[in-house]
């Protein structure tokens, strides 16, 4: 079975309490190894109310926080990082076949002095700046042009080279045509009545189906119109301009479903498509594991050689 490097994520959230009771549900798709100590393992299992079973594999290096249920915290975010990092290397020294993530929150992160926003940006900074964030499930997936920056600087970076460069990068991932590229602006721009940004990217798109010989891309495409039924049918996959141009209808559409894809690794990274959920943390509310089941899921085609 392929070995999958999980790393639970902030331990004062949701997701241990989630690759806890999922347990032997993932033990019979693969053999997961736990990036967490044992002490921080058993402190968050007895927080839970909950055993923790004896297959239940893990190699954190030890260490021991006290688990503050909902609350931000700078042991916690120190120790999902590490948690993490400890997975992505267990996968590149051939120890695990795949990362899958499961939420980390960013104020912990920063309370910690850490200096990444996220897993993505820690990811870009060692593998590079060319990685490309995806998120969605079999019925609809977003690539993100821009991703964690302020939407100030979003039309700043709509340029035809970039863009184009990034749609060029995307194709051999998506595997998958027609792809709709969204516009920037209201009503895809109205034909500049409403900003040029439009015009800007439906030369990258032009440009980029030249250099690929296929024609694979289409826009701009109007935001609103951009998942409507009958857009859901054409495109598998979109570009988004912005982050939440993009995941506020996917999640609207697809919460429990969706997941995060990084593209552009030398390994396979698969995470959950939500965050810590702080406010139902260790309050036996039952968080849904549809989402981290699909996220393994996906590793596991992955590693399979099957399209996402």
């Amino acid at each position: 079975m392929k070995k999958i490097a999980i790393s639970v994520g902030d331990l004062n959230g949701v997701g241990f309490e989630i690759a806890l009771k999922a347990h032997s549900a993932t033990r019979s798709l693969c053999e997961p190894i736990y990036c967490v100590s044992p002490s921080n393992a058993k402190n968050a299992a007895d927080a839970l109310g909950l055993k923790l079973n004896g297959d239940f594999n893990l190699v954190g290096q030890e260490d021991a926080i006290a688990v503050k249920p909902g609350q931000i915290d700078a042991a916690a975010g120190r120790a999902s990082f590490d948690g993490f990092v400890q997975a992505v290397d267990l996968t590149l020294s051939g120890e695990a076949d795949a990362v899958v993530t499961l939420p980390i929150n960013k104020a912990s992160w920063s309370a910690a002095r850490l200096r990444y926003k996220g897993h993505t940006d820690y990811l870009r900074e060692r593998f590079g700046a060319d990685l490309i964030m995806a998120l969605g499930c079999r019925k609809r997936y977003v690539a993100l042009y821009t991703d964690h920056i302020p939407l100030r600087a979003v039309a700043d970076r709509i340029d035809a080279k970039p863009l184009s460069d990034f749609l060029i990068r995307l194709y051999p991932f998506a595997r998958t045509k027609p792809i709709g590229v969204l516009g920037l602006n209201p009503h895809g721009g109205d034909g500049g009545a409403i900003g040029d940004e439009d015009a800007i990217i439906e030369r990258a798109i032009a440009k980029a189906n030249k250099t690929l010989k296929l024609s694979v891309y289409e826009g701009a495409i109007s935001p609103d119109a951009a998942f409507a039924p009958k857009a859901l049918e054409r495109y598998l996959f979109v570009v988004a301009m912005y982050h939440d141009q993009g995941l506020a209808p996917l999640k609207a559409l697809f919460f429990d479903e969706s997941i995060n894809i990084t593209f552009g690794l030398p390994f396979i990274r698969t995470s959950v498509d939500h965050g810590t959920a702080f406010d139902i943390a260790y309050k036996n509310q039952n968080p849904s594991p549809t989402s981290y089941q699909n996220a393994l899921n996906a590793a596991l085609r992955g590693l399979a050689g099957i399209k996402i």
